[in-house]
């Protein structure tokens, strides 16, 4: 009699046991998590928005074709057009913010739009996600708790251009002549700061021509830049502005050699149709961009193989798209990490996820696995951190293609971590932020 009681209860909890297991694994296959994805496919900037989305989406796809999601956890997206305009990017985040569980995070796309939603996030507990651009003191984690501009700001961009230029001079730049030719706009002025802390220090004359947007028009910017003889010229630069700069270089005689371009300015698109005619034209990059990784060969064969690519399958391996994808990547691993913390096989909440932004370490092992180990260096973040490790080089178009031009630098903290305490604390004071205690 105590033998079958045992057994039944046995029976019992084993059923339970494999309702729960089942209700677990149900919960997983249904839960999703949302992304959305801020995009301009129109107007000034387009032929770099374009890959750029493309390589956001590609990316998404691929993790949902070959992982399955994230533990399990489907990524679901939403694009929502901006043509880079500031007052459409809040309407966009203002729409997507609280879909699904709440949005995992916003790659704006734009450091003005970035400017018009940070005071947002703040109250909406949402964060904001700005590889390689937005506002550069945004790095300071204890001011900025949720804003990210993970590998590099534009401080870190001019520092490291600064610092090749000053290696092709022999680390002398007292009297030399550096102009700064850039987009007026809230994304052209973020390297002046910098810049200028540089000049006052290295003793170089900088000067500053802003370019009204669009840019299509610049013949007269260069025709001062021929007239004032600037040893070099940084170019602040994206979509249609890019390549009308370089033919206009190359019509005033300035040497592309002498030009430093942004990432944003240093594409495939940008420089493809001029060809030979801008041969020498140097720009920095985030990542190595002669190179193809494993996550390339599987978003080909599972994704676009099967049809379901986003763009053309010739856009694979831009540097556009790749960037897109390593933005992607990057909030996917900032899910994963937060499920690592709070459950995996669950949807995070915006707070949740904000953790996982705030404690990702992407090690050299993880980013082989994850198929971008021979694109881009690890990158850790912490709390006062979140910018994490800022790593650059310089590409060189040679008329037919990119070239590597330089090791991996670092910004040089002299410059950098002043700038960026003295901004955040200022951005502390005017906005009421009190600093967290990291």
């Amino acid at each position: 009699m105590q033998f079958r009681k045992l057994a039944r209860t046995a029976a019992l909890a084993a059923a339970g046991l494999s309702m729960v297991a089942g209700a677990a694994l149900a919960q997983a296959q249904t839960a999703e998590q949302f992304v959305p994805l801020l995009v301009y496919r129109t107007g000034q900037f387009a032929p770099l928005g374009i890959p750029w989305a493309d390589g956001k989406q590609d990316y998404l796809k691929l993790v949902n074709a070959r992982d399955g999601g994230v533990n399990g956890v489907k990524l679901t997206y939403e694009e929502c057009e901006t043509a880079y305009d500031a007052a459409k990017g809040v309407e966009c985040y203002e729409r997507l913010k609280n879909k699904g569980s709440g949005a995992s995070g916003f790659d704006t796309q734009s450091t003005g739009i970035t400017f018009a939603v940070t005071d947002k996030a703040f109250v909406d507990k949402m964060v904001v996600e700005t590889p390689g651009y937005g506002l550069s003191q945004s790095a300071d984690g204890s001011v900025f708790e949720w804003n990210f501009p993970l590998l590099g700001t534009y401080w870190t961009a001019a520092d490291v251009m600064m610092q090749d230029i000053a290696k092709k001079e022999k680390g002398n730049l007292k009297g030399k002549k550096i102009a700064l030719v850039y987009h007026d706009s809230p994304y052209g002025k973020e390297p002046i700061p910098l810049l200028q802390k540089r000049a006052e220090a290295q003793g170089f004359e900088l000067s500053l021509f802003p370019v009204t947007p669009p840019g299509v028009e610049q013949k007269s910017t260069w025709l001062q830049i021929r007239q004032q003889k600037p040893d070099y010229v940084l170019f602040w630069s994206a979509g249609v502005m890019t390549p009308a700069g370089i033919r206009e270089a190359q019509a005033s005689g300035y040497p592309r050699d002498k030009i430093y371009a942004i990432w944003w300015a240093g594409s495939d698109h940008d420089v493809k149709d001029i060809g030979a005619g801008a041969k020498g034209y140097n720009a920095i990059t985030l990542h190595n961009s002669a190179a193809k990784d494993k996550v390339q060969d599987d978003l080909k064969k599972l994704v676009h193989d099967k049809g379901q690519g986003t763009g053309p399958a010739s856009g694979i391996g831009s540097i556009a798209h790749t960037r897109g994808m390593m933005i992607s990547m990057l909030q996917v691993e900032a899910i994963r990490a937060a499920q690592e913390k709070y459950g995996k096989g669950k949807a995070m909440t915006p707070e949740q996820v904000r953790w996982g932004f705030e404690n990702l370490n992407l090690t050299a092992e993880k980013l082989k696995a994850l198929g971008f180990g021979e694109i881009m260096r690890p990158v850790k973040t912490s709390c006062s951190n979140h910018m994490g490790d800022d790593w650059a080089r310089i590409i060189q178009w040679d008329g037919g293609k990119w070239e590597i031009k330089s090791g991996w630098y670092q910004s040089e903290k002299t410059y950098i971590d002043p700038l960026i305490k003295e901004y955040a604390a200022k951005y502390a004071k005017d906005k009421n932020v009190k600093p967290r205690a990291c």
